[in-house]
């Protein structure tokens, strides 16, 4: 690849059924040996696709996922949990998954931080966050 990465799997276009071909699809990927600081690691990436950096010391961790200018969602896999609380706690993003992806009650807050967006959905907090309050003044 240009920036240096070598492609593990995936990277290719999915054979899709006739009525979704015409889309935009991307298989999974997983690459290694991209540099940090490049695009699909600087930005945030609504792809299937896993920049695998070198394994590093949790705290590393920790502060390379708060170095990114996004914050929608992060996953956490480990056999741990009290790992995974206290790791969850530190990183900065709307939602942490621990060992699943895209589960969650819909009664419960969504939404990204830093510039993922602001605001939450989902459950009562839904209600503030569409409602516009008004006030009218009136002196008689």
């Amino acid at each position: 690849m240009d920036e240096g990465a070598t492609l593990v799997t995936g990277g290719g276009v999915p054979e899709m059924p006739a009525e979704l071909a015409g889309g935009s699809w991307v298989q999974p990927t997983i690459w290694t040996g991209l540099p940090e600081d490049r695009c699909g690691r600087a930005r945030g990436n609504l792809r299937p696709v896993l920049p695998h950096p070198p394994l590093r010391q949790r705290d590393e961790v920790i502060e390379l996922a708060n170095a990114n200018d996004y914050g929608l969602a992060t996953t956490i896999w480990t056999d741990n949990l009290s790992r995974a609380h206290r790791v969850a706690e530190r990183i900065e993003v709307g939602i942490t998954w621990v060992n699943s992806w895209f589960l969650r009650d819909l009664r419960t807050p969504f939404g990204g931080s830093k510039q993922s967006g602001i605001g939450r959905e989902g459950g009562v907090h839904s209600l503030e966050f569409y409602t516009e309050t008004r006030n009218v003044c009136i002196k008689l």
